[in-house]
Protein backbone atom coordinates (compact mmCIF):
# COMPACT_ATOMS: atom_id res chain seq x y z
CA UNK A 1 0.00 0.00 0.00
CA UNK A 2 1.35 3.42 -0.98
CA UNK A 3 2.42 5.82 1.78
CA UNK A 4 1.88 8.85 -0.44
CA UNK A 5 -0.72 11.51 0.31
CA UNK A 6 -3.85 11.99 -1.74
CA UNK A 7 -2.98 14.44 -4.46
CA UNK A 8 -5.01 17.38 -5.75
CA UNK A 9 -6.06 17.32 -9.38
CA UNK A 10 -3.30 18.41 -11.72
CA UNK A 11 -3.64 21.88 -13.14
CA UNK A 12 -4.22 22.56 -16.84
CA UNK A 13 -1.69 24.72 -18.64
CA UNK A 14 1.27 23.40 -16.65
CA UNK A 15 3.29 20.47 -17.92
CA UNK A 16 1.97 17.34 -16.25
CA UNK A 17 5.37 15.73 -15.73
CA UNK A 18 6.62 18.82 -13.88
CA UNK A 19 3.57 18.80 -11.60
CA UNK A 20 4.00 15.11 -10.82
CA UNK A 21 7.74 15.58 -10.16
CA UNK A 22 7.04 18.53 -7.84
CA UNK A 23 4.36 16.58 -5.95
CA UNK A 24 6.63 13.58 -5.42
CA UNK A 25 9.51 15.79 -4.34
CA UNK A 26 7.22 17.45 -1.78
CA UNK A 27 6.35 14.02 -0.38
CA UNK A 28 10.03 13.18 -0.05
CA UNK A 29 10.88 16.48 1.65
CA UNK A 30 7.97 15.89 4.05
CA UNK A 31 9.62 12.51 4.82
CA UNK A 32 6.60 10.48 3.87
CA UNK A 33 9.16 8.65 1.78
CA UNK A 34 12.52 8.02 3.47
CA UNK A 35 16.03 7.77 2.04
CA UNK A 36 16.64 4.46 0.22
CA UNK A 37 12.91 3.68 0.24
CA UNK A 38 11.55 2.40 -3.06
CA UNK A 39 9.09 4.60 -4.91
CA UNK A 40 5.62 3.17 -5.59
CA UNK A 41 5.40 1.22 -8.83
CA UNK A 42 4.82 2.98 -12.11
CA UNK A 43 1.34 1.47 -12.29
CA UNK A 44 0.51 2.80 -8.82
CA UNK A 45 1.69 6.29 -9.71
CA UNK A 46 -0.30 6.23 -12.94
CA UNK A 47 -3.41 5.42 -10.93
CA UNK A 48 -2.75 7.98 -8.19
CA UNK A 49 -2.04 10.85 -10.55
CA UNK A 50 -4.44 9.76 -13.30
CA UNK A 51 -1.83 10.33 -15.99
CA UNK A 52 -0.09 8.19 -18.59
CA UNK A 53 3.01 6.06 -18.04
CA UNK A 54 4.90 8.46 -20.29
CA UNK A 55 4.16 11.33 -17.89
CA UNK A 56 5.29 9.28 -14.89
CA UNK A 57 8.51 8.26 -16.62
CA UNK A 58 9.30 11.87 -17.53
CA UNK A 59 8.56 12.97 -13.95
CA UNK A 60 10.92 10.31 -12.57
CA UNK A 61 13.57 11.39 -15.06
CA UNK A 62 13.26 14.95 -13.76
CA UNK A 63 13.66 13.75 -10.17
CA UNK A 64 16.77 11.79 -11.15
CA UNK A 65 18.29 14.90 -12.73
CA UNK A 66 17.56 16.80 -9.50
CA UNK A 67 19.23 13.93 -7.58
CA UNK A 68 16.06 13.46 -5.54
CA UNK A 69 15.84 9.79 -6.55
CA UNK A 70 18.21 7.22 -8.03
CA UNK A 71 17.77 3.94 -9.90
CA UNK A 72 19.07 0.52 -8.94
CA UNK A 73 19.39 -1.73 -11.94
CA UNK A 74 16.71 -4.40 -11.85
CA UNK A 75 15.32 -3.18 -8.51
CA UNK A 76 13.51 0.09 -9.24
CA UNK A 77 13.74 3.74 -8.27
CA UNK A 78 14.65 4.79 -4.72
CA UNK A 79 14.66 7.98 -2.67
CA UNK A 80 18.04 9.70 -2.37
CA UNK A 81 19.13 11.11 0.98
CA UNK A 82 18.35 14.77 1.52
CA UNK A 83 21.43 16.89 1.99
CA UNK A 84 22.80 20.09 3.43
CA UNK A 85 25.27 22.61 2.14
CA UNK A 86 28.90 21.87 2.94
CA UNK A 87 30.93 23.52 5.67
CA UNK A 88 33.52 26.23 5.15
CA UNK A 89 37.01 25.21 6.20
CA UNK A 90 38.41 28.56 4.99
CA UNK A 91 40.69 27.69 2.16
CA UNK A 92 41.14 25.61 -0.95
CA UNK A 93 44.74 24.46 -0.64
CA UNK A 94 45.69 20.76 -0.55
CA UNK A 95 46.41 21.13 3.17
CA UNK A 96 42.94 22.58 3.80
CA UNK A 97 41.36 19.84 1.69
CA UNK A 98 43.20 17.14 3.60
CA UNK A 99 42.20 18.65 6.96
CA UNK A 100 38.53 18.88 5.93
CA UNK A 101 38.41 15.22 4.93
CA UNK A 102 40.14 14.12 8.14
CA UNK A 103 37.64 16.09 10.22
CA UNK A 104 34.70 14.48 8.45
CA UNK A 105 36.26 11.05 9.04
CA UNK A 106 36.40 11.92 12.76
CA UNK A 107 32.66 12.59 12.67
CA UNK A 108 32.06 9.36 10.82
CA UNK A 109 34.11 7.38 13.34
CA UNK A 110 31.72 8.26 16.16
CA UNK A 111 28.58 7.65 14.13
CA UNK A 112 29.67 4.51 12.27
CA UNK A 113 30.79 2.79 15.48
CA UNK A 114 27.43 3.40 17.12
CA UNK A 115 25.28 2.28 14.18
CA UNK A 116 27.38 -0.84 13.66
CA UNK A 117 26.94 -1.85 17.29
CA UNK A 118 23.19 -1.25 17.14
CA UNK A 119 22.93 -3.07 13.81
CA UNK A 120 24.58 -6.14 15.35
CA UNK A 121 21.93 -6.10 18.07
CA UNK A 122 18.87 -5.40 15.92
CA UNK A 123 19.47 -6.48 12.32
CA UNK A 124 16.81 -8.55 10.62
CA UNK A 125 17.22 -11.00 7.71
CA UNK A 126 16.02 -8.24 5.36
CA UNK A 127 18.63 -5.88 6.80
CA UNK A 128 21.39 -8.43 6.22
CA UNK A 129 20.23 -8.93 2.65
CA UNK A 130 20.38 -5.17 2.03
CA UNK A 131 23.85 -4.95 3.59
CA UNK A 132 25.13 -7.89 1.55
CA UNK A 133 23.69 -6.43 -1.66
CA UNK A 134 25.30 -3.07 -0.93
CA UNK A 135 28.66 -4.74 -0.31
CA UNK A 136 28.36 -6.64 -3.59
CA UNK A 137 27.52 -3.41 -5.40
CA UNK A 138 30.84 -1.92 -4.27
CA UNK A 139 32.73 -4.90 -5.71
CA UNK A 140 30.82 -4.66 -9.00
CA UNK A 141 31.55 -0.93 -9.31
CA UNK A 142 35.25 -1.47 -8.64
CA UNK A 143 35.39 -4.34 -11.15
CA UNK A 144 33.92 -1.96 -13.73
CA UNK A 145 36.73 0.53 -13.13
CA UNK A 146 34.78 2.91 -10.89
CA UNK A 147 35.86 4.09 -7.44
CA UNK A 148 32.68 2.77 -5.77
CA UNK A 149 32.08 5.96 -3.78
CA UNK A 150 28.30 6.04 -4.21
CA UNK A 151 28.06 2.33 -3.49
CA UNK A 152 30.23 2.77 -0.40
CA UNK A 153 27.86 5.44 0.93
CA UNK A 154 24.89 3.15 0.32
CA UNK A 155 26.64 0.32 2.15
CA UNK A 156 27.13 2.42 5.27
CA UNK A 157 23.55 3.68 4.95
CA UNK A 158 22.31 0.06 4.86
CA UNK A 159 24.20 -0.61 8.09
CA UNK A 160 22.64 2.51 9.62
CA UNK A 161 19.14 1.42 8.65
CA UNK A 162 19.80 -1.91 10.39
CA UNK A 163 20.21 0.02 13.65
CA UNK A 164 16.44 0.70 13.58
CA UNK A 165 17.02 4.01 15.32
CA UNK A 166 15.17 6.63 13.23
CA UNK A 167 17.02 9.52 14.86
CA UNK A 168 20.41 8.01 14.08
CA UNK A 169 19.30 7.35 10.51
CA UNK A 170 18.04 10.91 10.07
CA UNK A 171 21.23 12.33 11.54
CA UNK A 172 23.21 10.49 8.90
CA UNK A 173 20.77 11.64 6.21
CA UNK A 174 21.21 15.23 7.40
CA UNK A 175 24.97 14.87 7.05
CA UNK A 176 24.76 12.91 3.81
CA UNK A 177 26.20 15.61 1.56
CA UNK A 178 29.30 15.96 3.73
CA UNK A 179 29.71 12.21 4.08
CA UNK A 180 29.33 11.63 0.34
CA UNK A 181 31.84 14.33 -0.57
CA UNK A 182 34.38 13.03 1.93
CA UNK A 183 33.83 9.44 0.77
CA UNK A 184 34.57 10.45 -2.83
CA UNK A 185 37.97 11.67 -1.66
CA UNK A 186 38.80 8.61 0.44
CA UNK A 187 37.67 6.19 -2.28
CA UNK A 188 39.65 8.03 -4.97
CA UNK A 189 42.76 7.83 -2.81
CA UNK A 190 42.19 4.16 -2.03
CA UNK A 191 41.66 3.33 -5.71
CA UNK A 192 45.23 4.48 -6.46
CA UNK A 193 46.78 1.66 -4.42
CA UNK A 194 45.90 -2.02 -4.51
CA UNK A 195 46.85 -2.49 -0.85
CA UNK A 196 44.46 0.31 0.17
CA UNK A 197 41.62 -1.17 -1.88
CA UNK A 198 42.13 -4.64 -0.42
CA UNK A 199 42.24 -3.24 3.10
CA UNK A 200 38.95 -1.38 2.65
CA UNK A 201 37.27 -4.53 1.36
CA UNK A 202 38.62 -6.55 4.28
CA UNK A 203 37.43 -3.93 6.79
CA UNK A 204 33.94 -3.89 5.29
CA UNK A 205 33.77 -7.67 5.51
CA UNK A 206 34.78 -7.56 9.18
CA UNK A 207 31.96 -5.13 9.93
CA UNK A 208 29.43 -7.22 8.04
CA UNK A 209 30.43 -10.50 9.67
CA UNK A 210 30.26 -9.00 13.16
CA UNK A 211 26.76 -7.72 12.41
CA UNK A 212 25.74 -11.05 10.91
CA UNK A 213 27.03 -12.95 13.93
CA UNK A 214 25.25 -10.55 16.33
CA UNK A 215 28.49 -9.42 17.99
CA UNK A 216 27.91 -5.75 18.96
CA UNK A 217 31.33 -5.17 20.53
CA UNK A 218 33.12 -6.64 17.54
CA UNK A 219 30.97 -4.60 15.16
CA UNK A 220 31.79 -1.38 17.02
CA UNK A 221 35.49 -2.22 17.07
CA UNK A 222 35.52 -3.08 13.35
CA UNK A 223 33.69 0.12 12.37
CA UNK A 224 35.93 2.26 14.58
CA UNK A 225 39.07 0.69 13.14
CA UNK A 226 37.72 1.13 9.60
CA UNK A 227 37.41 4.89 10.15
CA UNK A 228 40.82 5.12 11.85
CA UNK A 229 42.35 3.30 8.91
CA UNK A 230 40.51 5.60 6.46
CA UNK A 231 42.13 8.58 8.19
CA UNK A 232 45.53 6.89 8.10
CA UNK A 233 45.16 6.23 4.37
CA UNK A 234 44.35 9.90 3.79
CA UNK A 235 47.43 10.88 5.80
CA UNK A 236 49.49 8.56 3.60
CA UNK A 237 48.15 9.99 0.32
CA UNK A 238 51.00 11.23 -1.85
CA UNK A 239 51.23 14.90 -2.84
CA UNK A 240 50.35 14.04 -6.43
CA UNK A 241 46.95 12.82 -5.30
CA UNK A 242 46.12 16.17 -3.69
CA UNK A 243 47.53 18.09 -6.66
CA UNK A 244 45.33 16.05 -9.04
CA UNK A 245 42.11 14.48 -7.74
CA UNK A 246 42.19 15.15 -4.00
CA UNK A 247 41.79 18.93 -3.87
CA UNK A 248 39.23 18.89 -6.69
CA UNK A 249 37.05 16.24 -5.03
CA UNK A 250 37.33 17.91 -1.63
CA UNK A 251 36.39 21.35 -2.99
CA UNK A 252 32.65 21.01 -2.10
CA UNK A 253 33.69 20.63 1.55
CA UNK A 254 35.51 23.93 1.36
CA UNK A 255 33.06 25.92 -0.69
CA UNK A 256 30.27 27.34 1.40
CA UNK A 257 29.40 28.17 4.98
CA UNK A 258 26.71 26.05 6.62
Amino acid sequence: MSKLSSFSALQPGVKLAEQVADALEAEIKARRLEADEKLPSEATLVQQFAVSRTVIREAISRLKSRKVVYARQGAGVFVAAQSIEPLDFSGSSPAASREAVLQIVEVRRALEAEVAELAAQRRTPDDMQAIDEALTAIAVAVAQGQDGAEEDVRFHRAVARASHNPYMIRTLEYLSRLLQDATRVTRANEARRADFAKAVNREHLQIVEAIREAQPAAARKAATQHMKNAAHRIEQADPAFWAEDGARLASPLLRDTL
